[in-house]
């Protein structure tokens, strides 16, 4: 346990210098060589660019679904946008999810923008496709999940649909055994509360996810909000579908934009 509390610890710590601006150089005697008397002093790591796509590739064309999979009669394309929306007269009797038909990745970093006006939505890495039945509809997905809702009590932990529930409340950095349950490790450099404080409510906010074996680590609007390190063989995946949810409840309306896959 000393030993992943100390990979999350410094995961923490080097996701959390993104956010600050580099110390400057310093010119001239001891200061001005640096630990390496090269004439420059140490340098953290460089702020985070949230809209830095090097070596990224769109992964929904702006104007169609076209390598995507769902329900029509709640997903559409429009204005540069995936619109999840029902009504009282089209309401969802179950959650349904838009998938991505256009592989199962593994090691891979995602970027997305999201707005919602009700109720509750997510973002699906590392899933499954439930086969359908008398109780489960075409569209049903199981895996780790970006929490997404209208309220904010959830948004930034992960999540995993139809399986082990909470992994990483949001200012969380957890671990899981195998065979065992989530254990907090770690909090973030930011609580729960101060992290939500950063979200912004009826507008856009960027969500950027890195899985990479076996630790997830969620970015929202350029902040740390979860990290899970997971180790329980027999229920975590290290690949798998990704895809966007509608949850059902009262009418929603849910937008995504400007969505970004690298693979590692």
């Amino acid at each position: 346990m000393k030993y992943i509390a100390t990979i999350v610890f410094v995961a923490i710590s080097a996701l959390g210098a993104q956010q600050q601006p580099p110390p400057s150089s310093q010119a001239g005697g001891e200061a001005g060589r640096g630990r390496g008397g090269r004439g420059q002093a140490p340098r953290g790591a460089d702020p985070l660019v949230l809209g830095d796509h090097t070596g990224f590739h769109a992964i929904f064309d702006g104007t169609t679904l076209k390598g995507w999979d769902g329900d029509p009669a709640f997903w559409r394309a429009e204005n540069g946008e995936i619109v999840g929306q029902s009504t009282e007269k089209n309401p969802i009797k179950q959650n349904t999810f838009l998938i991505w038909r256009g592989g199962e990745p593994a090691d891979f970093e995602l970027k997305v923008e999201f707005r919602i006006d009700a109720t509750n939505s997510g973002v699906q890495i590392r899933s499954v496709q439930l086969p359908a039945g008398p109780d489960i509809g075409k569209w049903v997905m199981k895996g780790y999940q970006a929490d997404i809702d209208f309220a904010n009590q959830y948004t930034g932990q992960v999540y995993e649909e139809r399986g082990r529930g909470f992994l990483a409340m949001r200012g969380q950095a957890v671990y899981v055994p195998d065979n065992g349950r989530p254990t907090l490790v770690g909090n973030l450099q930011q609580s729960a509360d101060e992290l939500k404080t950063i979200i912004k409510t009826n507008d856009w906010n960027q969500l950027h996810l890195i899985a990479r074996g076996n630790t997830i680590i969620q970015i929202l609007n350029g902040a740390v909000t979860s990290i899970v390190v997971d180790d329980d063989s027999k229920n975590r995946a290290l690949s798998g579908l990704l895809g966007l949810q509608m949850h059902v409840g009262p009418p929603m309306k849910v937008e995504f934009r400007n969505i970004w896959l690298k693979t590692l």
